[in-house]
């Protein structure tokens, strides 16, 4: 493990992004290795460390690099690139089937909705985060957003009054994307 206090302030920083434990295992691993390196050139421990920081790179830059293929970030813009086409078809299925004659009160159409915009603002935050931990709130967006398709499914069941043609897209795209999500989240938690 490297040993001067600059090599040490610097992981302590990394190790506040959040970063996964085995990334920062590396990170250390690599940078102990250059900072030994640079010693063998025969630098002083303070160059040495110097020189191999600056080799690594700031932990801002780290961090960016570490939010920029994140698979929560990545799992985030799908969704928010897929989001429209599936809330066409949802708006089409609504419009088409009167939802406005449902037997649904008016409080919890406007909470739903309110679910929704507040859904899509905490993926957008984690897909255009630059910060690593900021990322991982993608996994509680998907959560949500798959509850709510959940609710769109069984809104259709218990309070429309029968099928219109736009929901023949509406639903599987909803249970696709439910799935899609279910599948992705060991992934996005374990991360």
């Amino acid at each position: 493990m490297a040993s001067h206090h600059l090599i040490e302030t610097f992981l302590a920083g990394l190790a506040r992004c959040r970063l996964p434990a085995d990334a920062l295992d590396e990170l250390a691993d690599g940078l102990a290795e250059t900072y030994h390196h640079h010693l063998g050139t025969g630098l002083s421990p303070q160059d040495a460390a110097a020189r191999a920081l600056a080799e690594f790179g700031t932990t801002k830059e780290i961090n960016a690099a570490f939010a920029r293929h994140s698979p929560a970030r990545r799992a985030a813009r799908l969704m928010l690139v897929t989001g429209p086409a599936v809330g066409m078809c949802w708006g089409a299925s609504l419009v088409a089937a009167r939802f406005w004659t449902w037997p649904i009160p008016r409080p919890a159409v406007i909470a739903f909705v309110a679910s929704l915009l507040a859904t899509i603002a905490v993926l957008a935050a984690a897909a255009t985060s630059n910060t690593y931990s900021r990322t991982r709130i993608a996994v509680m967006g998907a959560c949500a957003m798959s509850l709510l398709d959940l609710i769109m499914l069984f809104s259709i069941g218990y309070a429309a009054p029968g099928f219109v043609w736009p929901m023949a897209l509406a639903v599987p795209a909803s249970i696709a994307r439910v799935g899609l999500t279910l599948r992705q989240l060991p992934m996005l938690v374990a991360r």
